[in-house]
């Protein structure tokens, strides 16, 4: 921990003098993050340095599962980091990023027993649904390792389903405004899956190819194209 502790003292001799330029602009002007990025607390994803993202580019949410629960009255703290990066930031691009190996996941597919951790097995209630399409839609006879990368990759489609019951984010989707996109990180491949809207299946991020997008930036007025050229 001490080593841990003592990188503090090599940011303020090393690292910020290096960009005391970029973090003068955003202690005079503000933050306006590029992307909204909600993963999984786990200590070995770091999305900005998935992204090789400079201080100012990610606006980050993370939590146990990478879990977005539905729209509800009540006050949550991944509801608000959505509503307010959509709302008071204009970030127009929202990735939802799973990874392999992902704790939340092994506990869904094993049903580990949470009496002792109650916060816990309510929070993945948020993941019931992946775990069912799983459970009833995949087959019994894989490997407990494919089990949990299945259900990591239905938790991404499962939450970004989710984040679209968020007034914000369904507001911005209509106008055109919004693009969802859901991730999965394999840590052991160093490989980053999209998910391909079109097709909905995950596939390689590759340099030089169309960039698989779950949900792209599109007007979606269930009402027709009249209200959508009215809008423009």
């Amino acid at each position: 921990m001490n080593e841990l502790i003592g990188r503090v003292f090599s940011f303020e001799s090393h690292v910020f003098p290096n960009q005391s330029v970029l973090y003068n602009r955003l202690a005079s002007d503000g933050q306006s993050p590029k992307a909204l990025m909600i993963s999984c607390a786990d200590s070995r994803i770091v999305p900005e340095h998935i992204m090789q993202a400079d201080p100012g580019d990610l606006f980050v949410c993370r939590n146990a599962g990478n879990i977005v629960p539905p729209f509800a009255t009540q006050n949550g703290g991944v509801s608000s980091t959505v509503e307010y990066a959509v709302m008071a930031l204009g970030v127009r691009d929202i990735i939802v990023c799973g990874h392999s190996d992902c704790g939340a996941m092994k506990a869904l597919v094993n049903e580990a027993p949470l009496a002792s951790m109650p916060n816990v097995a309510a929070w993945l209630r948020h993941s019931h649904a992946a775990q069912k399409v799983c459970r009833e839609s995949y087959p019994d006879d894989i490997s407990d390792e494919e089990k949990i990368r299945n259900v990591t990759l239905e938790n991404v489609v499962v939450q970004l389903a989710h984040l679209r019951t968020h007034p914000s984010v369904a507001s911005g989707i209509a106008r055109g405004e919004i693009a969802l996109h859901g991730w999965v990180v394999d840590i052991h491949a160093g490989q980053v899956l999209g998910l391909d809207g079109e097709t909905g299946r995950f596939v390689p991020l590759r340099e030089g190819q169309p960039m698989p997008v779950a949900l792209p930036h599109a007007r979606r007025l269930a009402a027709g194209a009249v209200y959508a050229e009215a809008a423009e």
